[in-house]
């Protein structure tokens, strides 16, 4: 059976939205099929052309609600007493949902200027869909909790029927003094009024900070230099001061709003910006351009990214604009919104959430769970992980948020002054556990150990020296000598280049007759592994069913419980060549070396993936429809594979991960993303705890 959770705020402002995207990251972390619907749109004084929460959702998850009733069609139903037939709409939608999914999050509507029946329109919504009631409020300031107790009282209050009360819970959003006891003094304000606490939320002001493009918006400004307008603001300063007066106020993340004649304040903002203080802007107010030759010496700020634009309006007008911007976060803003998700997410207790599922409900390992997973096992790993791209910037920016999530122990190898240097062009501050190691400060050391290992092959002082230039080489010796537990490599590296060291000087694990690789697909509604997309191009029977034994063990470790398919171009003893009968011949060796292992092939793509296709072509399976391993043939088979899916359905691939090697090192694709970096760090870490 679905619940039913409807999320209503005790006001104007508490964050609604923040909590239903929170609410569904939460239950979507935990495994849980949830559904998000937001019935009735919510007016918007700008004229928004969509419903944001909707918009929000569909962008942070694989999630696709339906559009909600529009607000001018709510206002003519309510007119004219309408409440009913708009409910029997509300109810017809939502009805898939709620066949579909074991949770469905439904946000009511905030009251506000005009909107005299958001309050009553929830009380009918609560009815209409049978559904459980969380109150979200939030305080106006430390000393105002307990008029926050009273409004959430007071709310609840409409919800109760007879001698049941709908509401379940209480989320208290954008507290700033968020400390032990602040917590209980809300749980026991709470309490006393029969309200159960189930997340305080602390208030973090970067959830707030707009990008440059956002807080111009409505100005009709024209880019002197477009620049970086995805930089984040965080602080507004008018540049009114002379030039002594302003030099405190230049800071990272200041937009600064200065008359277009004060070319003297111009220059000094550039100058900073050329000194690696990475603004979020420079707006230039009264439609003065700068002197041609002011703007000559400006060029070289512009490189930089500092976006320069330029507004006719006078400077108190842009200040009183930039500061009246729309506080919420933009449908396009992912970055923003899947922090403000997060930060909500953490915040709600976790015993709370798992009563939320029916008890006939069966947990499914969703990309946020997987990831989850994975967060949580490499900070018990707590590994030394070495990455010798260190001074690439999607490789710092990992390192750095790794630190913060404290996913492992990063060490970037680069020169300090380069590292240090792209880290502050970034605008980044690194932490202070995070090591920097200078290659050419430590490669000599390294030499004898080298020589060491590869005397047989005929190395020599000068061939080590020479190879201990390229920092995936020093990175692996330091493996090797167990001065680090992990490495990561390959974000301009070719896989080969990655691996070569690795196989040289690490070796296979004992008992693995090769190394293969594995990919961790994170598709809508579950995590699949696909295996060997990167390293063997042709394996034989063997080497294939090695690779799916690989796999399985890989699975296992990573909370998946496996279901291998073997993939071929033909279902069963439908085709028949080489092709087939090697991978039927691998599905045998599977099935003798582990026979406990659920395994079949050879399987259509769509028959090990689809239940409707596996019940006409392999209805007797114990795989096909439902498997969660895809081993595919050869290289050219699942690396097409892999990266069609990556590309075309917008999924998250997380490795390559190495198996087979004696000790984790593991590849990156070139075009990875920072998040990529991230979570095959924590596999790195994850692989370096277990044997």
């Amino acid at each position: 059976m679905t619940r039913t959770l409807l999320v209503v705020p005790t006001g104007h402002g508490v964050g609604l939205t923040a909590a239903c995207l929170g609410l569904v990251h939460a239950l979507e972390r935990q495994g849980v099929k949830v559904g998000f619907y937001k019935p009735l749109a919510q007016p918007r004084a700008r004229g928004a052309d969509q419903d944001r929460s909707t918009a929000l959702v569909r962008l942070t998850s694989a999630l696709r609600p339906p559009e909600p009733i529009a607000a001018h069609r709510v206002e003519q139903a309510l007119s004219r007493n309408g409440l009913d037939s708009l409910l029997e709409d509300v109810v017809a939608a939502a009805e898939p949902l709620i066949a579909e999914h074991d949770v469905v999050v439904v946000e009511g509507l905030v009251p506000g200027s005009g909107l005299v029946y958001a309050s009553r329109t929830n009380v009918a919504l609560a009815k209409a869909l049978d559904a459980d009631v969380l109150l979200v409020g939030a305080p106006d300031g430390d000393d105002d909790l307990e008029h926050l107790a009273e409004a959430m009282e007071i709310t609840a209050r409409t919800y109760q029927g007879g001698e049941r009360t709908r509401v379940v819970g209480a989320v208290v959003n954008r507290v700033h003094d968020l400390g032990p006891g602040t917590i209980e003094k809300i749980r026991g304000l709470l309490a006393r009024r029969e309200l159960a606490l189930v997340g305080t939320v602390p208030f973090r002001p970067e959830l707030g900070w707009a990008r440059v493009s956002d807080a111009v918006h409505g100005l009709d400004v024209r880019a002197l230099n477009e620049g970086e307008t995805d930089r984040r603001v965080k602080e507004v300063v008018v540049g009114a001061q002379a030039v002594p007066g302003i030099l405190p106020l230049l800071r990272e993340g200041v937009l600064l709003i200065v008359p277009g004649d004060r070319d003297e304040i111009i220059l000094s903002v550039c100058l900073a910006a050329m000194n690696g203080t990475r603004f979020a802007g420079l707006l230039l107010t009264l439609g003065v351009e700068p002197d041609p030759r002011v703007w000559e010496l400006c060029r070289p700020a512009a490189a930089t990214g500092l976006p320069i634009l330029l507004t006719q309006r006078n400077s108190y007008e842009t200040a009183t604009t930039v500061h009246d911007m729309d506080p919420e976060v933009p449908v396009d803003d992912d970055e923003r919104a899947r922090l403000v998700m997060t930060a909500v997410a953490d915040a709600l207790d976790p015993d709370w959430l798992a009563t939320l599922p029916t008890p006939d409900h069966v947990p499914r390992l969703s990309p946020p769970a997987f990831r989850r997973r994975l967060a949580t096992q490499a900070r018990e790993a707590n590994r030394r992980i070495v990455l010798p791209e260190g001074t690439e910037p999607r490789t710092i920016r990992a390192a750095v948020t790794c630190h913060e999530m404290g996913l492992a122990r990063c060490v970037l190898l680069g020169a300090t002054r380069d590292v240090l240097a792209q880290a502050e062009s970034l605008g980044l501050t690194l932490p202070d556990g995070l090591e920097i190691i200078d290659p050419a400060a430590v490669s000599e050391t390294y030499v004898d150990a080298l020589v060491s290992t590869r005397k047989h092959k005929g190395m020599t002082p000068d061939i080590a020296r020479n190879q201990l230039d390229d920092p995936i080489t020093l990175g692996t010796m330091m493996l090797r000598l167990d001065e680090v537990d992990g490495m990561v490599a390959g974000a301009v590296h070719t896989t080969a280049a990655t691996l070569r060291p690795a196989l040289q000087l690490i070796g296979p694990a004992p008992g693995a007759r090769l190394v293969s690789s594995v990919f961790f697909m994170c598709l809508p509604d579950e995590v699949v592994i696909y295996g060997d997309c990167a390293v063997n191009p042709d394996p034989d029977a063997e080497q294939l069913a090695d690779i799916a034994l690989q796999s399985a063990t890989s699975a296992r470790r990573f909370g998946i419980d496996p279901r291998v398919a073997m993939i071929s171009f033909s279902t069963g003893a439908s085709g028949a060549g080489e092709d087939v009968v090697k991978v039927t011949e691998a599905t045998r060796i599977v099935r003798e070396r582990d026979p406990d292992l659920l395994v079949d092939g050879p399987l259509q793509y769509d028959a090990a993936s689809i239940a409707s296709v596996a019940r006409s072509k392999a209805p007797e399976s114990p795989v096909a429809g439902r498997a969660n391993v895809f081993v595919f043939p050869d290289l050219n088979t699942g690396n097409t594979t892999y990266k069609a899916v990556q590309r075309s359905a917008d999924v998250i691939s997380i490795g390559p991960m190495l198996q087979g090697l004696a000790k984790p090192v593991n590849d990156l694709s070139r075009g990875a993303l920072v998040e990529d970096i991230v979570y095959t760090i924590a596999i790195t870490a994850i692989q370096a705890m277990t044997p």
